[in-house]
């Protein structure tokens, strides 16, 4: 029997602890702070920022496309030790055992050039090779210095389209990004006065029970006197039971516009928010001539429309481009190979390399017409 009321009691004083930890704490709260907690902490705002961010990682990416890339490539000591298939003098084939350890490494510096679309680049590279049976040697191969162009020819100018597209595409994402901020500014209001309303709307709610009952405590004691018909009497609990109904729904809204406003703004579910109604309006005076060139130049709208005719374009040109597709490659530069590493790099000899590669359809069926036909079409629609 000790043992059920010591039980009890922890169970009541737990429940009371737990209760009085729950409770939630008065917090008011300004419109202007309202505004500034949804900037700085709501998901809205979060992701707003985050785009920009992109955008700009983005941006930056195409800046670095038009400097200089400095890189370096080496492989490590490889070993092979396999048999290959090597054709003799009378054209019959024949295996032969290969034992050897090779390593090279390249050093190079390209650089594109935006108003032909090629790559020009500077590379310096070393070979190193060591039979590893019969006659034992090591031989070098050097190549001081090569300068390397590749061009398309009568291709699409990627480099010289990006030049003019990114930067209208970066200028749309920092517009966009100031649009979602007034945006998430303007929903924090929303749900501030939405909150501030349903406050207001409780109490006049409990004003109106409060009204109701008296009316029928009275009503009752006429009733009891006889100066009131039972009609009158059912009227008037009518409308008491009305506004205990009108009172439910006003403190579900409240509570339903408590939680949007505090998920909204990234507040703890135990605030217990009291908007302070603004005590002045400012005043704005707002002009058409003001504001049609302040949506002209901040509103991403105008500049979503030219980047859109941009890629537009840039599709058209770029299906024209693949109709044919011939490639420039030139390289010029010394080359030196010795037993030793010094003396590769004496006694150097030209190096020179030019191939002009093309890929011209025949028979396509008409598909790259299309295509082309396909990105004229898609750009009248844009």
């Amino acid at each position: 029997m000790k043992l059920n009321k010591i039980f009890a009691c922890l169970l009541v004083a737990s429940a009371a602890w737990q209760g009085g930890y729950a409770q939630e704490t008065k917090r008011n709260i300004t419109l202007e702070e309202t505004i500034n907690l949804a900037r700085a902490q709501s998901v809205n705002a979060a992701v707003a920022l985050n785009q920009l961010k992109a955008a700009y990682w983005e941006y930056r990416t195409f800046r670095a496309d038009l400097l200089p890339e400095v890189n370096f490539s080496a492989k490590l000591p490889g070993y092979y030790k396999s048999y290959s298939s090597y054709q003799l003098d009378d054209g019959s084939y024949t295996f032969v055992r290969n034992n050897y350890m090779q390593m090279n490494g390249e050093l190079s510096i390209s650089q594109n050039i935006w108003f032909t679309g090629g790559t020009l680049s500077l590379n310096t590279s070393l070979d190193f090779l060591k039979q590893l049976e019969g006659d034992k040697y090591n031989r070098f191969m050097s190549i001081p210095i090569a300068l390397t162009l590749n061009q398309p020819i009568f291709g699409v100018n990627h480099i010289k389209w990006s030049r003019r597209i990114e930067p209208v595409r970066y200028e749309e994402a920092k517009a966009a990004f100031l649009s979602a901020t007034e945006e998430v500014a303007m929903t924090a209001i929303n749900h501030f006065f939405n909150l501030l309303m349903s406050k207001e709307s409780v109490n006049v709610a409990k004003q109106n029970l409060a009204n109701a009952e008296k009316l029928y405590e009275v009503a009752l004691a006429k009733r009891q006197m006889g100066q009131i018909s039972e009609n009158d009497l059912l009227q008037l609990e009518l409308n008491k039971l009305n506004a205990q109904s009108t009172l439910t729904d006003s403190e579900s809204s409240l509570k339903n516009n408590m939680f949007q406003l505090r998920s909204f703004l990234a507040l703890d579910e135990s605030e217990d928010l009291e908007p302070v109604l603004p005590g002045t309006v400012p005043e704005v005076m707002v002009h058409y001539d003001d504001a049609l060139d302040k949506a002209l130049s901040n509103n991403s709208f105008a500049k979503n429309i030219r980047r859109r005719q941009l890629e537009a374009d840039y599709e058209v040109a770029r299906a024209k481009g693949n109709l044919r597709q011939i490639t420039l490659f030139a390289q010029v530069g010394y080359t030196g190979t010795a037993d030793n590493l010094d003396m590769a790099y004496s006694g150097l000899k030209d190096n020179q390399i030019v191939e002009v590669g093309f890929k011209i359809p025949i028979l396509d069926w008409g598909k790259r017409r299309g295509q082309v036909k396909v990105a004229e079409s898609n750009r009248e629609v844009v």
